[in-house]
């Protein structure tokens, strides 16, 4: 695998004798492992999280990754669905996932902790950042100055193609409706429903199934609307004991509701 050493991202990974990775599966941490190991193998390790929100299809790929690339990993639950904080799915949720996270990752490590945070998150409400910054971990995309759409290019030039056209992929539980209470079994449904979408009915680009109050909402691209697929979600839905309430466009973080107690 090619490493350009002149990247700025090397000098930032070099400069550290030791660094471990919170790797997700997604497209920003997939990139940063893969790019640390390729230029300090023997310097690197990656640690990923396992939970009910963690969607299977990450873990399996952090997996293969790992093992076709020789990473040292270290697969880890997180605890964060024995902290009611969490479970209770306040505004500041993430915060108590990422505070459960890190110090997990702490306790398996003394290395400094990075992760795949970049400069177009900091322009969001990522109470998670807060939990990192309290905890001294480090965004070496952020230091590089680097936005999404540059670690999608870094992936493409490492070889990740398939990693490179990932769609955002937040944790299950951005999917439940701030002040629904995070369970497992919803967690499990949406993520089975998700796969339905991709899988079985062939869609592609952002697809989210939402929890709401008001029932499940599907979200797609609108020209993928059509009313066959709405009949076979209402129908899915309905032999899963829930219920439909509809498809509607993609709205990126339409499940933070940030006015309720």
């Amino acid at each position: 695998m090619a490493v350009n050493v002149h990247h700025p991202l090397a000098e930032i990974v070099l400069s550290l004798p030791r660094l471990a990775i919170a790797v997700s599966g997604g497209v920003d941490s997939m990139t940063l492992a893969t790019f640390a190991h390729a230029i300090a193998p023997g310097n690197v390790e990656m640690l990923h999280a396992v939970s009910p929100a963690v969607q299977p299809a990450a873990t399996a790929r952090v997996r293969k990754a790992a093992q076709q690339q020789n990473w040292h990993l270290t697969v880890t639950g997180t605890g964060e669905f024995d902290d009611p904080r969490y479970r209770d799915n306040p505004v500041n949720r993430c915060y108590f996932c990422k505070t459960n996270l890190y110090d997990r990752i702490r306790s398996l490590t003394t290395a400094p902790i990075a992760s795949g945070a970049n400069l177009d998150d900091l322009g969001e409400y990522r109470p998670g950042l807060l939990a990192a910054s309290e905890r001294d971990v480090i965004h070496p995309f952020v230091e590089a100055g680097m936005k999404k759409s540059d670690i999608r290019a870094l992936a493409r030039e490492l070889g990740l193609d398939d990693v490179a056209e990932l769609p955002a992929q937040p944790c299950l539980a951005s999917r439940i409706e701030t002040g629904i209470a995070i369970d497992a079994k919803d967690l499990a449904f949406v993520d089975s429903t998700e796969q339905l979408l991709h899988d079985e009915l062939g869609l592609s680009g952002d697809l989210r199934c939402r929890i709401t109050t008001s029932g499940v909402i599907i979200e797609l691209p609108e020209s993928q609307m059509t009313d066959e697929i709405e009949q076979r979600l209402s129908a899915y839905c309905r032999d899963q004991g829930r219920t439909f309430n509809g498809l509607r466009p993609y709205q990126r973080g339409a499940m933070f509701i940030q006015d309720k107690p």
